[in-house]
């Protein structure tokens, strides 16, 4: 249970330690300002549990949306469940953390001992396949590859300091591409069959709008500046959601 740095009622509450993450607190750390209760709610453990879960008894009726009331929510990675409720920046952590956090509760269900502490798992390295791609799909994983370790920076353009579009762009441009610096699918065609090189877009925003962009890798992943915690690296798809595909190449393999 977190109080926070830029809410000092929540020290008014019982907590066990403080984050700074925008107006987030307790347990789930939700946000007042996006209407999930009041920090006296949100400082209460059985409160930010029903708030989580929705559903009809839930205290926001469906705005936010909890886990029960999010079509599909059963047939959902327990990740991808949990990144559906809280929107987070940092939607690769709930994956990242799920063994650790099963075996907390089965420790506790008394199912399994609580096994010692160990690192969490790595993205991968980056290491994807060429064989059967034709020279220019090569060239992009080539140096989508080199992206891998970047930073990311809101806004930026430069080699390894970079937002999501904007190493998206880069990678365009070293094969001779130019790409806009934003809203980069516009200039593609939508496609339900990808190849390696195509634009990933993720987050939807509106209509043809979306928040995240990165490159298609195969085998459910790709390569992304996906936010300034992670950086760039290659990841699977599912890390966000709401994804479509576009390709700016056409149709060769």
């Amino acid at each position: 249970m977190l109080a926070n740095t830029n809410v000092p009622d929540s020290f008014n509450y019982p907590h066990d330690g403080v984050g700074s993450d925008h107006d987030s607190v307790g347990s789930a750390q939700q946000r007042p300002a996006a209407g999930w209760g009041s920090v006296q709610e949100l400082m209460d453990v059985t409160y930010n549990a029903k708030a989580f879960y929705g559903g009809i008894s839930g205290p926001n009726h469906g705005s936010p949306r909890g886990l029960l009331d999010i079509p599909g929510w059963a047939s959902l990675s327990k990740g991808q469940a949990a990144q559906s409720v809280q929107v987070s920046a940092f939607p690769e952590l709930y994956d990242r953390w799920e063994p650790q956090a099963s075996a907390i509760v089965d420790a506790l269900s008394g199912i399994a001992p609580a096994p010692a502490c160990t690192d969490a798992p790595a993205a991968s390295s980056g290491d994807v396949s060429t064989e059967g791609l034709s020279q220019i799909r090569q060239d992009i994983l080539r140096v989508s590859k080199m992206g891998v370790g970047g930073a990311y920076v809101w806004g930026g353009t430069a080699f390894k300091a970079w937002d999501c579009s904007g190493f998206v762009q880069w990678i365009y441009r070293q094969v001779g591409i130019e790409l806009p610096r934003v809203e980069q699918w516009r200039v593609g065609r939508m496609t339900d069959n990808p190849q390696i090189g195509d634009l990933v877009v993720q987050n939807p925003q509106g209509s043809n709008n979306w928040g995240h962009v990165g490159i298609y890798a195969g085998d459910g992943t790709m390569f992304s500046a996906l936010n300034p915690a992670a950086g760039t690296l290659l990841h699977p798809i599912d890390w966000n959601s709401g994804t479509a595909y576009f390709s700016i190449l056409g149709a060769s393999p």
